[in-house]
């Protein structure tokens, strides 16, 4: 009704009085009551338009007076460019932005723990902004078994197989150190044959390590004919595991005191063509990735972490080597036979993902080097101490001997009692420095096993190498630490 009464008003106070329709007494009090705010209105701030057309009458245009915060809002967003320089919509992008500010919340996503690139039970939880890692947080311990509490409650001998079972991956490495530790406690010296066996052996476990490392590693990130290949020549070296143990995985061979068993007849020979021939798998393998552009675009500059921060972080192995630090135990720290073979440390440059991948294939090399250096030069002799209260008897003279029986029922059932003291011997296992901290108070049980894992300290970087780079790259860095979760969780 007032859109209808102000079109006749806007006709002009004349026709309203001229009328002879239109009487004074005849107008109505709606119509009265529309003609009083039309007169309140200034009339050029009137807008007269067809009601049937939608728009509104009696519009009023108020100024706009901003909010100081606002302004304020507008300047900071516009940095040092003055407002009159803006065009009107740009100041219009940017009032609206200014007066309505969004705010932004990263996004976290769970990462493992069954994720096929997670190298086990790893469970990250990334915090990304867009597709860029703010950070990642990695939940441990959905592995963890107890292990050096469960070796509180073994004798010495029974304790063994736990190292096993600890880096599924690098068996007789552990083995070798848990060993060594128990050895400098008794204070005993192993024969000369049985410190080459075991260094040939940790070298084989390097070949079993890296070839898996490297191959699952560049599967994660596409490449699958290099993990084929890998397992062909894998299956050869747990095929000399078998031959030496009788087990292909857990095969507690190394043992306090020396091996449990000489080398049998024609494995010598067999090793020794393996590795004619095993050099040039390595060069097939360098041929699908080295100079790869795919595999370079995936590796380099990825997950690069400086000297100083390896060292702070507590790497050890390729890890370390490949931030440009030669530090290698069977050089700085030589046990077993380590000090009679000769061999090179590979280091890298930049410390990124590509250099840690070259680093591993030149250890395969010189890995070859050593173990033929170790069959040239092994000596004849025993394979155990001579003392029958730490290294069991042979069955032959078990048949002959009531001594030899008693001493092996002796030590198959009570163990031996190390004397009360405290040691720490470490050795290069292939992901990095694998420590042993052995407690004795004098029984037949440890007092106190600390397994010091390579994996658990580089894993405690993965924050810190992941920042910054896209969700796609962390899969490159976890399979670049080659980490086994058996030795992260224990």
């Amino acid at each position: 009704m007032l859109r209808h009464t102000v079109k006749h008003f806007a006709k002009g106070w004349k026709s309203l009085h001229s009328s002879s329709i239109i009487a004074a007494n005849k107008i109505s009090q709606e119509q009265l009551q529309a003609y009083k705010q039309l007169e309140s209105i200034p009339r050029e701030k009137l807008l007269v338009t067809d009601p049937y057309e939608g728009e509104a009458l009696g519009k009023k245009v108020y100024e706009l007076v901003p909010d100081p915060q606002v302004q304020k809002r507008i300047q900071e967003a516009a940095g040092d460019i003055q407002l009159e320089q803006l065009t009107e919509f740009e100041l219009s992008r940017l009032r609206a932005t200014c007066e309505n500010p969004v705010e932004f919340k990263n996004f976290s996503l769970n990462f493992g723990p069954q994720h096929p690139s997670a190298h086990g039970v790893l469970r990250l939880v990334l915090e990304l902004d867009g597709e860029l890692v703010k950070r990642a947080d990695p939940h441990i311990g959905l592995l963890h078994r107890g292990t050096e509490k469960l070796i509180e409650y073994k004798t010495y001998l029974q304790a063994l197989p736990y190292f096993d079972r600890l880096d599924y991956v690098s068996m007789m490495a552990q083995e070798q150190c848990y060993s060594l530790a128990v050895e400098k406690l008794l204070k005993i010296e192993v024969p000369r044959r049985a410190k080459y066996i075991r260094t040939l052996f940790a070298e084989i476990t390097r070949l079993l390590n890296h070839l898996l490392a490297i191959t699952t590693h560049a599967m994660d990130v596409g490449a699958m004919s290099p993990f084929l290949w890998a397992f062909e020549e894998r299956e050869k070296l747990m095929e000399f595991y078998e031959r030496a143990s009788g087990a292909r995985l857990h095969s507690a061979y190394v043992r306090p005191g020396g091996v449990q068993y000489d080398i049998p007849l024609g494995l010598s020979d067999d090793i020794y063509r393996f590795c004619e021939q095993f050099p040039a798998r390595i060069d097939e393998i360098e041929e699908l990735l080295t100079a790869n552009r795919i595999w370079k675009q995936r590796t380099v500059d990825i997950g690069i972490v400086t000297a100083k921060d390896a060292v702070n972080f507590g790497f050890s192995g390729p890890m370390l080597r490949g931030s440009g630090i030669a530090w290698d135990l069977r050089k700085s720290q030589p046990y077993d036979a380590y000090d009679e073979v000769s061999f090179t440390i590979p280091i890298g440059t930049n410390g990124d993902c590509y250099d840690r991948y070259l680093c591993r294939i030149e250890e395969m090399r010189q890995s070859v080097a050593i173990i033929v250096q170790c069959l040239n030069q092994m000596p004849e002799g025993e394979i155990k101490v001579d003392d029958r209260k730490i290294s069991p008897p042979s069955r032959a003279n078990m048949k002959q001997s009531m001594e030899s029986l008693i001493h092996h029922f002796k030590l198959y059932s009570e163990g031996y009692a190390v004397p009360a003291g405290e040691t720490y011997r470490a050795v290069e296992a292939p992901k990095g420095e694998f420590g042993v901290y052995l407690i004795a108070n004098g029984t037949n049980r440890p007092y106190r096993c600390r397994i010091r894992p390579p994996g658990f300290y580089h894993l405690s970087a993965l924050n810190h190498m992941c920042q910054g780079h896209m969700v796609a790259d962390v899969v490159t860095m976890i399979g670049t630490q080659d980490i086994v979760f058996g030795e992260v969780d224990r």
